[in-house]
């Protein structure tokens, strides 16, 4: 990875939250095209490093750099605008609106910019969905029904579907198969290969060992706050990344986590 671009990297990024300190001096790299997972115990900080890179917290300490450049995201609409986009376990779906209406929430398609008197361009919103879901190979049979009448698992697709639409630079999924059965998983992870195809970089906080071990090139290992090792997925099994979570076995870093 030496020669490849560096997306993402954060350095000694620290989150305390009055005396508990959730992050600690937290080194994580990620390259272009890569995809890598992050996992851990409930607690050992995993979802509070995403909450720091994607703006929803500010950190106690440490840097972010993204494409290049330091960033100091205020709002989750920075680190969007910025080329991020995220997939959140509790997903942030309109369940009384409907497909397309979900995936251009915030990003309307409109006729005439008149502020609140404003014209949805709806037909284009359509077109524009279902090319998105044909790119991600989501197959929704009827773009109008309301997401709230649809499966966890559709629901779950076209929120990853939206992500991978708008995002430029990255895309981060935080336990996105947690609450869905087995076909349903089958079809999330199907859109992530096909995310690797197209060459987005992804960063997946998962618990499914199995999963992370077929999707990700690189896993980085968290205990109690801190980042106890990284690990290229290739060069290890499901019972050495336990051992790491459980602290049975010390740290492992199979390559650089800086640059």
């Amino acid at each position: 990875m030496a020669n490849k671009k560096v997306i993402l990297e954060t350095k000694s990024l620290t989150k305390h939250y009055g005396g508990v300190h959730a992050l600690q001096d937290a080194n994580f790299i990620l390259h272009d095209r890569e995809h890598v997972a992050i996992v851990g115990d409930n607690g050992a900080g995993k979802s509070t490093i995403i909450r720091q890179i994607t703006g929803v917290e500010i950190p106690t300490s440490g840097k972010i750099y993204f494409d290049g450049h330091l960033v100091n995201f205020k709002t989750p609409l920075d680190a969007r605008e910025a080329g991020i986009e995220t997939v959140y376990q509790n997903l942030a779906i309109a369940n009384d609106l409907d497909v397309p209406s979900n995936i251009f929430l915030g990003r309307e398609e409109i006729f005439f910019n008149l502020g609140p008197f404003s014209f949805l361009n709806e037909k284009k919103m359509i077109d524009k969905s279902s090319r998105v879901l044909s790119k991600t190979g989501v197959k929704i049979p009827d773009l109008r029904i309301h997401m709230g009448n649809m499966s966890g698992g559709q629901r779950q697709c076209v929120a990853i579907s939206r992500a991978a639409s708008f995002a430029s630079k990255l895309i981060i999924m935080d336990e996105p198969t947690a609450a869905l059965g087995v076909q349903e998983t089958a079809q999330v992870e199907n859109i992530i290969r096909n995310l690797k195809e197209r060459g987005i970089p992804l960063i997946i906080v998962s618990h499914n060992l199995r999963q992370v071990l077929e999707l990700a090139e690189k896993v980085f290992v968290f205990r109690q706050g801190r980042i106890v090792g990284s690990l290229e997925t290739a060069k290890t099994d499901g019972n050495e990344i336990v051992a790491m979570i459980t602290g049975v076995k010390k740290g492992v870093h199979h390559n650089a986590t800086h640059s």
